[in-house]
């Protein structure tokens, strides 16, 4: 499982790759919590082009992350979905909250107007 973030004014972007399991879910949890501890982080972008594998551990990933952000009026984005993710996150109903774009510079773009 990888991971990498970059940070775009008041919007974490964090790039998954591999699996996101639960053998990785508490690792990336951990890091993505401490990433949040910073208040200035209103938004929060998922680019999931090379995350190959997700279970229910994952969905718990996202769900977590999703409130943390809401408490701070912000927005959960998900962008560059391929189809084995995107029929999980059907089912979950994970799209029900979080924000899909096709890519990062589309979510940035649609999150500069509600900040």
């Amino acid at each position: 499982m990888g991971i990498k973030n970059e940070r775009k004014r008041d919007t974490l972007v964090v790039h998954l790759a591999g699996e996101l399991d639960h053998h990785h879910a508490e690792e990336i949890r951990e890091e993505l919590d401490s990433l949040l501890n910073d208040p200035s982080i209103r938004h929060l972008i998922f680019d999931l082009e090379n995350l190959h594998f997700m279970d229910s551990s994952g969905i718990g990933v996202f769900l977590g992350r999703y409130k943390r952000i809401m408490k701070r009026g912000g927005t959960v984005c998900i962008v560059r979905v391929n189809p084995q993710i995107h029929k999980i996150l059907e089912m979950s109903g994970l799209y029900k909250i979080l924000k899909v774009y096709a890519d990062v510079r589309a979510a940035l773009e649609a999150l500069r107007g509600v900040s």
